[in-house]
């Protein structure tokens, strides 16, 4: 047993100064030394119940590789991180612990939770700087010569697939893309989780023998009834994710200028705008408004920042308390020079010569709480204004891509286009088809994503094993 640490705060985790950081893509937060990595580790009470644990969406054996890396074993603690969560380094990065792992913490009682995030980075990241992780890849001890078809490489089917891997199956991935990786790539941008990481995570995949096929549409360039009946794969799992943007649907909205925000991300990330070497298209002006309030909003306004536009404004309707972006994210955006535009809402964009010139809004209040206990936005009356700017980037939201739902006859979807699967086992109404993660609940967090695929991956092996 490790000695404790009574410190109340967290170990602070070293960062780029804000002034620099917002002209660069490099990571903001730049990971604990082994010395932090220990006196971290030793904050934990390593309790019996382990409340930690219930709050992770893949169960991870928290205390027990908290402990390991107390004693210095980094090995070890990668070693029970792995048993459930197969994409550590990304987790470590972009998981809203504070929500989850970290909120029931006991140390938050007097103070704050243990860095459970930060030392799951900092473990995977160990590992990851080895010559031999690739190479150290622990392949299947057993084959089962079925094959399993996974649709999309985002969280959900990078866990489904190495997970089923694991159990023995042949997997083979079909991403649309021309890089796997989903969200991870396109949409999470290089400052918050470099592509190099996610890279890595992929080959350690592939190196236990999943097969990734990229540029295939399904449901395109073949559909899924196909993939079952003429290529054999004898199972499916659907994890495609949300990537249909919403609108606003006010004037304006087709003008020059306007983004959805998954397009400006995947700009910026998967077509490297950010870097000048490529030649990828992406025109914003000096001034940038945002609209929304999640981690999408943040990404797309920090990543404006960094890409030379003079103000950015997230523009959101409700006030900072009803955000729901990670506080972290917000905190990091203010330090940039982000500038809030709070309980404010667009009601038109101003052109002039088919080119964004500004953004027409109104402010807002919060009602009384409601039934649901929930203050809805109001309009001021006479309070319209016009915010100056020369882009607006909206992100309010995505939704499944409706080609799955439309060559796929029986598979049943919700009013929102999502596929309608069981909440334990992620089954379809066409039994030999199973689904997870956004393109069943819609836009939600990369770690829930990855507990849906991995509950998939054991309900298609009972599946096949009847």
């Amino acid at each position: 047993m490790a000695k404790i640490n009574m410190t109340p705060e967290k170990t602070k985790m070293p960062e780029q100064d804000p002034d620099i950081r917002n002209r660069n893509f490099l990571e903001v937060a730049t990971g604990y030394t082994p010395q932090m990595a220990q006196e971290e580790a030793q904050r934990c009470l390593n309790c019996k119940h382990k409340p930690c644990v219930s709050g992770c969406p893949v169960n991870v054996n928290i205390p027990s590789f908290i402990q390991a890396v107390a004693q210095g074993d980094i090995e070890k603690a990668y070693e029970i991180i792995t048993k459930t969560n197969s994409l550590p380094a990304i987790c470590g990065r972009v998981c809203p612990q504070e929500t989850q792992c970290e909120l029931p913490c006991v140390r938050g009682i007097k103070g704050e939770p243990v860095a459970i995030g930060r030392l799951e980075r900092y473990v995977a990241d160990y590992m990851l700087a080895k010559e031999t992780f690739i190479a150290d890849t622990p392949k299947p001890t057993v084959k089962k010569n079925k094959k399993v078809a996974v649709i999309g490489s985002g969280p959900a089917g990078l866990t489904a697939a190495s997970d089923l891997c694991d159990m023995g199956y042949d997997v083979t991935i079909f991403e649309a893309l021309h890089k796997a990786g989903g969200v991870l790539v396109y949409g999470i941008p290089e400052f918050r989780l470099p592509e190099s990481i996610v890279e890595k995570e992929i080959e350690r995949l592939k190196a236990k023998g999943v097969c990734i096929e990229l540029n295939m549409v399904i449901g395109k360039i073949i559909s899924i009834q196909e993939l079952h009946e003429e290529e054999g794969f004898e199972a499916i799992f659907v994890g495609t994710g949300a990537g249909l943007p919403n609108f606003m649907n006010i004037p304006g909205e087709n003008l020059n200028g306007v983004f959805s925000a998954n397009e400006f991300l995947t700009r910026v990330n998967l077509m490297k705008a950010y870097d000048p070497s490529y030649d990828t298209p992406i025109y914003f002006g000096s001034h940038v408004a945002v609209v929304g309030g999640g981690n999408v909003a943040m990404d797309a306004a920090r990543a404006a920042k960094r890409l030379g536009a003079e103000q950015v404004y997230i523009v959101y309707r409700r006030s900072e308390q009803e955000m729901p972006a990670r506080a972290e994210e917000v905190h990091h955006a203010k330090e940039e020079g982000i500038e809030f535009r709070l309980l404010t809402n667009p009601t038109k964009i101003l052109g002039e010569n088919g080119w964004v010139t500004g953004m027409e809004c109104v402010r807002m209040q919060l009602s009384e709480p409601g039934p649901d206990g929930r203050r809805r936005p109001v309009v001021i009356p006479g309070s319209e204004y016009v915010l100056k700017t020369t882009s607006v980037i909206m992100a309010i939201g995505t939704s499944p891509n409706p080609l799955i739902k439309s060559t796929t006859e029986g598979l049943e979807t919700n009013k929102w286009g999502c596929i309608v699967a069981d909440e334990e086992t992620g089954q379809t109404s066409i039994p030999y088809i199973f689904a997870g993660g956004d393109a069943v609940t819609g836009a939600a967090t990369v770690i829930l994503a990855m507990g849906a695929g991995k509950k998939a991956a054991a309900a298609i092996d009972k599946y096949l094993d009847k």
